[in-house]
């Protein structure tokens, strides 16, 4: 029996350690993009971009959208102004991050479709493209960014309230920030807690 919890234990702790680094990546990708957004701003002498909640839930939902779409000349950062794809479910996007076309119509919302999110390119096809003409507006105070894929979103907000994202609060919900990595490790933990004693 010793041995089958020590095995029991054993796993779980690895399939926790390989669960968290899959989440990270992605993270990483937006993180580090926001943190090369908010670097080129400051050689501006913009102010920094903050995250918000809502505009990231938005970002990662048209990432979503995006994800089976090969990056091609006409896509992302390379679309030609005003043929951008529209989205017939816009309005369903929009009200599962918690938002209505009235907070969101100042924002700006920035595709763009690089091979493996490689972060320079990532970066390069946001601050030397069409894209760096919206970075450059010091109307933008707020970012959110979501990927998949090759597929990376940024959605800039207002602090105005037709461009907030937020008609109360910037947090959306519990369950929205308790994904199921959260539900996973407490899981593990509990586990891990009936199996020592």
């Amino acid at each position: 029996m010793a041995y089958f919890r020590r095995y029991a234990i054993l796993t779980l702790l690895i399939v926790s350690i390989f669960c968290i680094n899959r989440t990270v990546r992605c993270d990483d990708e937006e993180d580090s993009l926001l943190s090369g957004i908010n670097s080129y701003r400051a050689t501006l002498n913009l102010t920094t971009l903050t995250q918000n909640d809502r505009a990231k839930c938005l970002a990662e939902k048209i990432a979503d959208q995006f994800k089976n779409q090969p990056c091609t000349n006409t896509t992302g950062s390379n679309t030609v102004p005003g043929t951008e794809p529209e989205f017939a479910d816009y309005p369903n996007l929009l009200s599962e991050c918690h938002l209505n076309v009235t907070t969101t119509r100042d924002g700006a919302v920035l595709p763009a479709c690089v091979p493996n999110l490689d972060p320079t390119l990532v970066l390069s096809n946001y601050t030397q493209s069409q894209y760096s003409n919206s970075l450059n507006d010091t109307k933008y105070t707020g970012i959110g960014v979501g990927s998949e894929d090759n597929w990376i979103v940024v959605v800039l907000t207002t602090s105005t309230p037709e461009g907030g994202f937020s008609p109360g609060s910037n947090d959306i919900n519990f369950v929205y920030k308790s994904g199921p990595m959260h539900y996973l490790m407490l899981l593990v933990v509990a586990l891990l807690s009936f199996l020592w004693a």
